[in-house]
């Protein structure tokens, strides 16, 4: 074997603090991210209702409870279903379904070839951004092997696909029988799933005689939240009733909005960190370190950005150089885009 295929692909810190990198992307935003989330519930509890209100949603970019969506195709396996029931569905939910949104009743297992059915269908429809599957066992490979490596591995295998098509997979799955006080130890199978998944939704009630439910929510791109939530026998939809995520405006810390007006006067800088540094805290009158207000400014890098401020870093020699400019432009046109 070549020494080639022996080496890892590596980045050193330095380098990749320094990489514009673009931030995560929301299917629904601050609630689905791209990648892999699993939805659990216990059968005839009503994840199908959501699924299938979610993607046409999506579909028409509305938005769901206040949270807005990116539109795009998407695509429901529904496989549990009959198409006659999924357009029972559509009409109780809607009276206008769109031609982005996709349905299909029966697909391949992974091992004859599931993702490969799903790469055939987003080269079809580049826009996709959605794709549902209901339920995830269906497609499963099967057989005796219940351990946590073949979970694992099954899941790994969509979360793949997922990151490579960069779209949001959403698995609709059961729980278990027996009850659990932690909602994502109900989830069927092993800690495998939960472990390889980006994201995981459980929809859970105590009374199914009520249409009443809380959808607890937590992964590696989203704070952990519960909605609360009714099923409405009028719409046939899942109503909001509350959300532990508290959602003010999104603000930027002080530190950086007094850089954004600094750079406003300033215009630009090109030179060593500390030099600016020096210059921010005399202006402001703050008392930052330089690693401080650079770690902020990574953190807050499109935010800045959408602000009119740009900046790179470089060494020279063993000393750290920043860029930093305004460009009011870009204001403008974020300005021109909110209105």
């Amino acid at each position: 074997m070549s020494e080639k295929k022996n080496k890892l692909t590596v980045i050193d810190g330095e380098t990749l603090m320094d990489t514009r990198l673009e931030p995560t992307k929301f299917c629904i935003d601050t609630l689905l991210p791209q990648g892999i989330t699993i939805l659990g519930g216990a059968p005839k509890i009503g994840k199908s209702w959501w699924v299938l209100d979610i993607c046409i949603r999506i579909a028409k970019g509305e938005s769901l409870w206040d949270m807005p969506t990116t539109k795009g195709t998407t695509l429901y396996l529904c496989l549990e279903d009959t198409l006659r029931r999924v357009q029972e569905r559509l009409c109780l939910i809607t009276d206008d379904v769109p031609s982005n949104a996709f349905f299909a009743t029966s697909a391949h297992t992974l091992a004859e070839g599931l993702c490969d059915e799903i790469r055939t269908f987003v080269k079809e429809h580049p826009d996709t951004v959605l794709v549902a599957i209901d339920t995830f066992q269906i497609v499963r490979n099967g057989g005796a092997d219940t351990s946590y490596g073949n979970d694992y591995d099954e899941i790994r295998q969509m979360k793949q696909l997922a990151d490579e098509l960069n779209i949001s997979l959403l698995l609709v799955h059961h729980l278990r029988k027996q009850g659990d006080s932690d909602p994502l130890n109900k989830l069927s199978g092993t800690t495998g799933i939960v472990g390889a998944v980006d994201s995981v939704f459980v929809l859970d009630k105590s009374k199914r005689s009520e249409n009443l439910a809380t959808l607890v929510c937590t992964g590696r791109d989203i704070e952990h939240r519960q909605l609360e939530l009714k099923f409405s026998n009028k719409d046939f939809v899942w109503e909001l009733k509350s959300d532990s995520r508290e959602q003010p405006e999104k603000m930027l810390p002080p530190e950086m909005e007094l850089l954004v007006e600094f750079m406003k006067e300033q215009k630009s800088f090109d030179g060593r960190n500390n030099d600016f540094v020096e210059q921010f805290n005399a202006v402001t009158q703050s008392d930052v370190t330089a690693k401080t207000l650079k770690q902020m400014m990574a953190r807050w890098r499109y935010d800045l950005e959408a602000l009119g401020v740009y900046f790179e870093n470089y060494r020279n020699n063993s000393a750290r150089f920043m860029k930093i400019e305004f460009i009011s432009s870009a204001c403008d046109d974020r300005v021109d885009g909110d209105i």
